[in-house]
């Protein structure tokens, strides 16, 4: 699948795009970094991945890449936390416009991606574990053609016989069946 490439007019001509218009214009904000991170092709297939092999938020596959940006992170670790907030909603948008014209839509659940740590207002909110230090959540795709790998529970219960194993008298395992 080719890339898609977000610009800042069709950010702002975006249904949700259109409400951070204040990220958009605001020059100390790294919008322009963030829109050139996730318009590469290689970045954009691991977030398709990250749903289809791994079971996580599209943002899951890259989080740790884009964090690592220099000009996002030094945005992100200032403390005036309604505009992180906001920049962090923004690639949420992001996000989701890309997923929806790579053929996926929303699912209305969201994936974890760290456990936030205790506040101070002296530091910015991050997190203490999980994936990402600036993210605590991400929104959860699914293909909109319905295609996709069945987890490991629903193959449990298509799956005609399980494999039980117990132990012998002697404390050797053996394998008996059983059918569903």
């Amino acid at each position: 699948m080719s890339r898609i490439q977000i610009t800042r007019n069709a950010f702002l001509a975006d249904r949700q795009g259109n409400k951070f218009a204040d990220v958009v214009n605001d020059r100390e904000q790294p919008f322009d970094a963030v829109l050139r991170f996730f318009s590469d092709a290689d970045r954009q297939r691991r977030m398709e991945e990250s749903e289809t092999h791994h079971d996580r938020a599209p943002l899951a596959g890259v989080v740790r890449e884009l964090e690592a940006q220099p000009e996002i992170n030094q945005f992100l670790a200032g403390v005036h936390v309604k505009r992180t907030t906001r920049l962090r909603q923004a690639i949420g948008v992001i996000v989701r416009m890309i997923m929806e014209r790579r053929g996926w839509q929303k699912t209305g659940k969201k994936g974890s991606l760290g456990v936030r740590a205790a506040t101070s207002d002296e530091t910015p909110k991050h997190n203490s574990g999980g994936l990402a230090f600036w993210f605590v959540r991400a929104e959860r795709y699914e293909r909109t053609d319905g295609k996709r790998f069945l987890t490991v529970q629903e193959r449990c219960l298509e799956f005609p016989a399980t494999v039980a194993r117990k132990r012998s008298s002697k404390g050797r395992k053996r394998v008996t069946e059983r059918t569903a």
